[in-house]
């Protein structure tokens, strides 16, 4: 099928999303689900430190959330209150992550569904939903920003796993995505078993890329410090294929004409959670409190469809949450 040339704004957009991957730690203000696998990770008391790790059957179980207090009755000395002191909410995010998180070339913001999930929690903490500062990390910073205290919350397509679990704590699950291959128009790879001996992009320190030496040893990986990066690096011809989840590659997609993500069944599960330092509990109780609340009165929604239901398709119902880590 043939298909037009980039409009102007396409060309820009995809020109400033490649430099921005190359920047990190700027600060900016203003279907049925696949079971995850198992394996052992620390569940926390609910005091402001680690509690001794338990199995992890589940790494979307979450802590049960707190009652949802006003930004006028936030907790004396919670973290929350700490957050409200300081007077605005720091979030690590993407700025190159069509979509999910990326600047936009005409006014330079950074917008996206993960975005607005930051200022849904800067509105219930400091009541306004632009009290918030965006830290532009890569993902293999998303945890060491989150345990040096550098950021309150990581909002970056950060999916949940029981070996993360070990490292920092989570909401409970905002999004289920999955990963699935881009390739260029034409190609007659389809799925991630026809790319053996093909040239595949990952962003290092991600489960996509993970996934990707697990599951096709022998393709060949080639890392890079974003999806950005990796789209730079297929644009010119220096890999085959990209993989990482729906929602990333929907944005990639739209930025390359030449490129198409096939008709394929994922072959993982990706439940995101927004990050949380482990110590930070009650945090991670207030935000589960405004989650549900999203959920329910039809927010989590209107989010959806102004960022996937285009590439997407229609919305599906908000994934579920799972309650029960304790000590």
């Amino acid at each position: 099928m043939t298909r037009s040339a980039p409009g102007p704004r396409r060309l820009v957009l995809a020109s400033v999303l490649a430099v921005c991957a190359l920047l990190t730690s700027c600060g900016v203000f203003g279907s049925a689900p696949t079971p995850v696998p198992s394996s052992i990770a620390p569940p926390d008391s609910g005091s402001s430190a680690p509690a001794t790790p338990v199995r992890c059957d589940d790494a979307t179980t979450s802590y049960a959330p707190a009652s949802l207090s006003s930004s006028d009755d936030l907790p004396a000395g919670s973290t929350m209150a700490k957050i409200k002191k300081r007077g605005r909410l720091i979030a690590g995010v993407s700025a190159d992550s069509f979509l999910l998180g990326a600047r936009n070339p005409l006014d330079g913001k950074i917008e996206g569904f993960d975005i607005d999930f930051v200022k849904a929690m800067a509105k219930a903490i400091l009541g306004d939903e632009d009290r918030y500062q965006l830290v532009v990390i890569t993902a293999a910073q998303r945890i060491p920003a989150l345990q040096s205290g550098q950021v309150d919350l990581v909002a970056r397509a950060m999916t949940m796993t029981c070996d993360r679990w070990k490292q920092v704590a989570f909401s409970s699950e905002y999004y289920r995505a999955g990963q699935k291959i881009m390739v260029r128009s034409g190609s007659k790879a389809r799925t991630l078993a026809d790319l053996a001996g093909q040239r595949v992009c990952a962003p290092n320190g991600t489960s996509s890329m993970d996934n990707l030496r697990q599951r096709q040893p022998d393709a060949v990986a080639v890392g890079s410090d974003s999806h950005t990066g990796c789209l730079v690096l297929f644009q010119q011809g220096k890999v085959d294929a990209i993989t990482g989840d729906d929602t990333v590659l929907a944005g990639l997609a739209a930025q390359d004409p030449y490129a198409e993500v096939p008709e394929q069944q994922a072959f993982t599960a990706e439940p995101y959670g927004l990050g949380v330092n482990a110590k930070n509990v009650d945090l991670v109780r207030f935000v589960n409190a405004r989650l549900a609340q999203m959920r329910a009165d039809g927010e989590w929604t209107t989010i959806y469809n102004r960022w996937f239901v285009g590439p997407l398709g229609p919305a599906p119902s908000p994934p579920k949450a799972v309650y029960g880590r304790s000590a």
